[in-house]
């Protein structure tokens, strides 16, 4: 052991112990999304170190997602559920080399239970508004893919918030924005032929919720979801796409890089 490692050692011990600190206040809402963080100096002399075991805390902490750090700027806390979860999906959408039909797979497990949720807990309001939702995604058809892909999320995004259940919301939020975005790339780019006539299948499910029959609900999803991923797979001649393919990788990123958005096509 060289004589520089136990400072080393300590200096990475201690920077962990600030890590957790910073970590705590931002998850506990002390250190509010948007908040900046107080300068390296000013954060040096309140926890009594040295700037390198600040900027090893802070480098950590932007590796996490939940601050951005830029030269001259300091460090601001970004922390938002949706990207927190969009991080830890990607990762293990990644490290586990799924394939489309696993992600196609745990979306429709999730809006199962979300759709269920609706039926018991959505006001009236909310059902019209996803009947407003499913009425605009009427005509996909007559839309360009970027159209229509916004009209689907829209869709699935208020079928989600109508659950009032913030994780769930979070999870299907970031997993539909990735199977659409897959649909798309898996389809050549023709969106209406993968769900363009499912129009009516959309509507059974709004239905099914303004009658608050979470059975029939639950069915329909179950079913619309197999649809899509049987023409999926016709479309694209049953081939799958996985973790490792390029684009799965690139879509990936775009959502990561845009805060669970995808980029413009």
């Amino acid at each position: 052991m060289t004589m520089n490692q136990p400072g080393k050692i300590y200096r990475k011990r201690v920077a962990d112990q600030i890590l957790e600190d910073l970590r705590g206040q931002i998850l506990s809402g002390a250190l509010p999304h948007g908040a900046k963080l107080p300068s390296e100096r000013d954060l040096a002399a309140q926890y009594g170190v040295s700037g390198p075991t600040i900027r090893e805390a802070i480098r950590v902490l932007t590796a996490m997602g939940l601050v951005s750090s830029r030269n001259g700027s300091g460090s601001t806390v970004t922390a938002q559920s949706d990207t927190l979860i969009a991080v830890s999906i990607a990762a293990v959408v990644q490290f586990g080399n799924m394939n489309a039909r696993d992600v196609f797979g745990l979306l429709a497990v999730l809006n199962t239970y979300a759709v269920r949720l609706a039926a018991e807990r959505a006001t009236d309001e909310e059902v019209a508004r996803l009947r407003e939702a499913a009425e605009r995604a009427a005509d996909l058809d007559a839309d360009s893919v970027e159209e229509a892909a916004a009209k689907l999320k829209n869709y699935f995004h208020a079928l989600a918030e109508l659950s009032h259940h913030p994780l769930l919301i979070s999870l299907c939020r970031f997993i539909t924005e990735v199977q659409i975005g897959l649909a798309v790339e898996m389809s050549g780019g023709k969106l209406e032929r993968i769900a363009g006539t499912l129009h009516r299948a959309r509507m059974d499910i709004v239905e099914a919720v303004e009658r608050r029959d979470a059975d029939a609900a639950a069915e329909l999803v179950e079913e619309y979801h197999q649809r899509v991923v049987d023409r999926i797979q016709k479309s694209r001649r049953g081939d799958e796409m996985t973790s490792s393919d390029p684009r799965f990788s690139q879509l990936m990123a775009s959502l990561l890089t845009s805060g669970g958005e995808p980029e413009e096509r």
